[in-house]
């Protein structure tokens, strides 16, 4: 491993979650973590007789967690040419068409604030904040203060593992990890016809509908809608 490579494999060696969410993701929808990261400061490096702790509060939004297929990866743009290579030995090995869950998140950084007492009495201050709050949905991570991103993609990593046993019995009770003849699973068509309905709502942009049906190759199935709906938005009549 080359120095970066060490500095990552350290950040995640120290990373703990010192108090998990009380709740795991939905299944149906998205869910919206808060979060303190508390790290000893770089600068504490060089005294050792220093008391301060620098908490970061955020929030991480995970989406509704999806039912993917290899080839609906493989038509996402963003992706480098490894990760393509990748998703076609996917599709070699199992098929186009099996389906899998996709997470996506978004981290909304906080205030940062530094504080002067331990990171003991810095914790156990934050517990009980949030025990008056009697929020399910926050996190106490202990991290490493120059790469604390890292540290906040091991908890993102950890709580993902703890749910996805429950997602994915939850779709599969409900038949959405079936896929159609088409290749296609039954909640990628129920997620569709969701869309269509957010456009006529206001709430999605036809060309971002477009795109979901580009992506799974079914456009042609869905296109007499999509222009009629496309034209009652242009004309201002939905």
């Amino acid at each position: 491993m080359d120095y970066k490579d060490d500095k990552i494999a350290e950040a995640v060696k120290e990373t703990m979650v010192i108090r998990p969410p009380r709740q795991l993701l939905d299944t149906f929808g998205a869910t919206n973590i808060g979060y303190y990261m508390v790290t000893s400061p770089t600068y504490a490096e060089m005294d050792k007789n220093l008391e301060e702790t620098v908490v970061r509060k955020g929030r991480v939004i995970a989406s509704r967690p999806r039912v993917v297929t290899p080839y609906y990866l493989s038509r996402l743009e963003g992706f480098s040419n490894d990760a393509r290579h990748y998703f076609e030995s996917l599709i070699q090995q199992h098929g186009p068409n099996v389906p899998g869950i996709y997470y996506t998140y978004r981290n909304e950084p906080g205030e940062l604030s530094i504080v002067a007492d331990s990171m003991q009495l810095v914790v156990d201050k934050l517990n009980s904040e949030i025990e008056r709050s009697r929020d399910p949905l926050m996190a106490i991570i202990k991290g490493k203060d120059d790469m604390w991103d890292v540290s906040l993609l091991k908890f993102i990593h950890q709580i993902t593992s703890h749910s996805m046993r429950g997602n994915i019995a939850q779709m599969q009770s409900r038949g959405l990890l079936d896929v159609d003849s088409t290749g296609v699973p039954i909640e990628a068509r129920v997620s569709i016809e969701g869309m269509f309905q957010r456009v006529i709502e206001g709430e999605l942009e036809p060309r971002e509908l477009k795109n979901e049906l580009d992506h799974w190759g079914v456009f042609e199935d869905y296109q007499d809608r999509f222009f009629a709906l496309f034209n009652r938005t242009r004309s201002g009549r939905v």
